[in-house]
């Protein structure tokens, strides 16, 4: 009779079962669990002590008020956000998508799709309600220069982060939730989302975490065979980022090996739907604003993390053009490469697994790779390969990205003699090499499902083969029966 108590971590993964040897070795056959503090609760207060602690590691900048260039790349605690508060308009409640000529003279115009701009726009409403609404027309006759050195602005720039730190951490729990939830037999793998380092980093950079909790709502309805769910978490997502969108590729794969051709039909019309939805107040009030970010990307040359940046910075110069043609061949053709291990895998891959192939080979040739898109990857990273050691891996190359990214910025990584900086291409170098190497594992699960942790059970609502072997371990070393 199977047992539908969820998998041991201790028992689980090597890496953890190695360290419960300090607090007592792992978990045996008759341990149960504690009634308040089940896996999905744990999971969520380690989620919550780590966005916490991201927002400790922007304290620096916070109590600086943003104000001082040099120490936000200095101490790593730079983020978009206040920045964007006074120079998109927000400090003035202006509309992302307005066009009134006198607006559009003033700020720039909002380079995200919606689901963020709205987002950033309701941020900006809570905040200046907590500063008791100041009066915003009268700001509009200051030049906005002027407006970044005001002293209650400075101020509402700094809680318009806590603000927007305070929304994405609830947010961020959902997502912890719908990962924990994904596979009823191992809700413990949602604690590599939980506890990763990267999360702790990267999560208040900008407001990516929006798009990487509706991927996680995505996987969750998936699993849950609700296809139409799915769609819109996809489509929301998608308009919040554009990477989501490709998990309807993912789909597509699962599909044809099983034949079920309606699920995909309705997950891409549900997607398509609730996309169009979302942007449609941006379109209906400004259709030209709206357009600035498809343009923007379109135009934009290369940029920081990519392998772009290091040719170019090497001597071989590419026009945006270029750049966009060989990113998108690049792309298509591992599209096709992704389909054909799916198609013949000896067992349906599952949609992380096929999910983090597409999108990390978007992010390899892309010609922005940001260090905060590393968020990107990690629900799909997690639930594709639940393993510490693992996880530890590809991480590492993203911590030391991290450090790299904000000292090359800050002019710390430069050469005496003023050459370009070398350690700064390394660390793009060995950052790209551990995501090659997680995505080895990945392919390597695909084709040889006997390594896939998930699949470990024969499905996911029994105990892993392992776990099962050390009960039985457990129950003869000890003389007593084992329940039936």
């Amino acid at each position: 009779m199977p047992d539908d108590r969820p998998a041991a971590p201790s028992l689980d993964d090597p890496v953890l079962t190695a360290l419960s040897e300090s607090v007592g070795g792992p978990a045996g056959a008759h341990g149960s669990g504690h009634r308040w503090w089940t896996p999905v609760r744990v999971i969520l207060a380690v989620t919550a002590l780590f966005f916490v602690l991201g927002m400790v590691q922007k304290a620096p900048c916070y109590t600086s008020d943003w104000s001082n260039g040099e120490e936000r790349f200095a101490k790593m605690c730079y983020s978009d956000m206040p920045y964007l508060y006074v120079g998109r308009g927000f400090a003035e409640l202006s509309w992302p998508y307005d066009d009134d000529e006198q607006t559009r003279a003033r700020y720039e115009v909002m380079e995200y799709p919606v689901g963020i701009s709205y987002f950033a726009y309701g941020a900006a409403w809570i905040t200046q309600a907590v500063h008791g609404f100041p009066d915003v027309v009268a700001r509009g006759s200051s030049p906005v220069a002027e407006l970044s050195g005001d002293v209650d602005i400075i101020q509402e720039r700094s809680d318009y982060v806590a603000v927007s730190a305070v929304l994405l951490g609830a947010i961020t729990l959902l997502g912890a939730w719908f990962l924990a939830r994904t596979h009823r037999s191992r809700p413990w793998d949602a604690m590599l989302f939980a506890a990763a380092p990267v999360l702790v980093l990267n999560g208040l950079i900008n407001w990516d975490l929006l798009a990487v909790t509706l991927v996680a709502g995505a996987l969750y309805a998936w699993t849950r065979d609700r296809p139409l769910l799915t769609g819109i978490m996809i489509g929301l997502g998608t308009a919040t980022k554009l990477y989501p969108l490709f998990l309807l590729g993912a789909i597509l794969v699962i599909c044809i090996r099983r034949r079920e051709y309606a699920k995909f039909a309705i997950a891409t019309g549900a997607a398509a739907l609730s996309w169009l939805l979302a942007n449609l107040p941006a379109m209906l009030t400004g259709w030209e604003e709206w357009k600035v970010f498809w343009s923007f990307n379109s135009e934009r040359g290369a940029d920081l993390g990519s392998i772009w940046l290091v040719l170019s910075q090497a001597g071989h110069t590419f026009d945006a053009a270029t750049i966009n043609d060989v990113s998108w061949v690049f792309f298509i053709g591992w599209c096709v490469a992704v389909l054909a291990v799916g198609l013949v895998a000896p067992e349906t891959p599952r949609m992380a697994q096929l999910g983090f192939l597409i999108v990390a080979g978007f992010l390899l040739i892309n010609k922005v790779y940001s260090p905060q898109y590393v968020l990107w990857l990690l629900p799909l990273a997690v639930l594709a390969r639940p393993r510490w050691r693992d996880q530890l891996i590809w991480q590492a190359g993203e911590i030391l990205y991290f450090a790299a990214v904000w000292w090359y910025l800050g002019g710390f990584l430069q050469p005496g003699a003023g050459d370009e900086p070398g350690f700064y291409w390394l660390a793009i170098a060995l950052r790209l090499a551990c995501e090659l190497y997680l995505i080895g594992i990945v392919v390597r699960d695909i084709l040889w499902p006997q390594f896939d942790v998930v699949r470990e059970g024969r499905g996911h609502d029994g105990w892993p083969r392992r776990r099962a072997a050390q009960q039985e371990a457990d129950a003869s070393l000890w003389s007593e029966p084992v329940n039936r």
